[in-house]
């Protein structure tokens, strides 16, 4: 099964033809293969049929239909969770639908991973099967101490069973990164779970969010892909000094990208 190939811990797009058709109207071309993927992996999972390795190669599909399409993605820092003993807490700033679709392709083929996701993801036709399959811990965002004890516990649970977490502190995607809205939840779940935070740094304005349907936007291949993977941090007292690592490499990550 192919799996993305890395130099020194990094991945940049080899740029490719670009048919007529994606050239001329990328997010026709893009979403009838997301589609196709989609289905064909909501089919196997609610069959029971969709492990974490199938899982990686379906968002492997959308990640090569993404560079098809003309989108340039470039990946640093991989070395930093792949040499890790163990699970991990993944923090990152949540820009669009990309990374969503896109992460386990980098992430599972080293790490058997879930999400921190929201009620509605698991209630979205045809996806859900293949988010259910992922045992996700589920937020609604309408109780903020309800979804405090859920990442806590169920993230826990995930973590002693030998499955890392992503988690985007974020309550809505945004282009930018307000250190007052950047939570804490990772950093007190890491804490408690006692294992390492990864930072995560992603610029994926190249998946617009939509008018009507918000994950499935326009799809823009003048903007490339990053996605940074910072060094793991260890949880110290309160995690005060981590939960400031964090921000400051996302920030200057985007900053230098911009």
């Amino acid at each position: 099964m192919e799996k993305l190939t890395y130099q020194n811990g990094s991945y940049k797009t080899t740029p490719a033809h670009v048919s007529l058709f994606s050239r001329v109207c990328p997010s026709c071309a893009f979403y009838a293969d997301v589609f196709s993927i989609v289905y064909r992996g909501s089919a196997k999972a609610k069959r029971g049929h969709y492990p974490t390795a199938a899982w990686a190669h379906s968002s492997l599909e959308i990640f090569r239909a993404l560079e098809r399409v003309g989108v340039q993605i470039e990946i640093t820092g991989v070395d930093s969770f792949r040499s890790l003993d163990g699970p991990c807490v993944f923090v990152g700033n949540h820009m669009s639908a990309l990374e969503t679709f896109v992460l386990p392709a980098i992430i599972a083929p080293f790490k058997d991973v879930t999400f921190v996701i929201k009620q509605s993801l698991i209630d979205y036709p045809v996806f859900k099967h293949v988010m259910r399959s992922r045992e996700p811990i589920v937020v609604d965002r309408t109780n903020p101490r309800k979804d405090f004890e859920a990442v806590l516990e169920g993230g826990t649970a995930r973590l002693k069973a030998g499955r890392s977490v992503i988690i985007f502190p974020q309550t809505t995607r945004t282009p930018t990164v307000d250190p007052e809205t950047f939570n804490t939840i990772g950093i007190k779940l890491a804490r408690k779970a006692g294992v390492p935070i990864v930072p995560m740094a992603l610029k994926t304005e190249a998946w617009g969010n939509g008018r009507f349907l918000k994950d499935f936007g326009k799809i823009a291949p003048s903007r490339p892909v990053h996605i940074a993977f910072g060094k793991p941090l260890r949880i110290k007292g309160r995690g005060a000094e981590e939960h400031r690592e964090i921000i400051e490499f996302i920030l200057g990550k985007l900053k230098g990208w911009s």
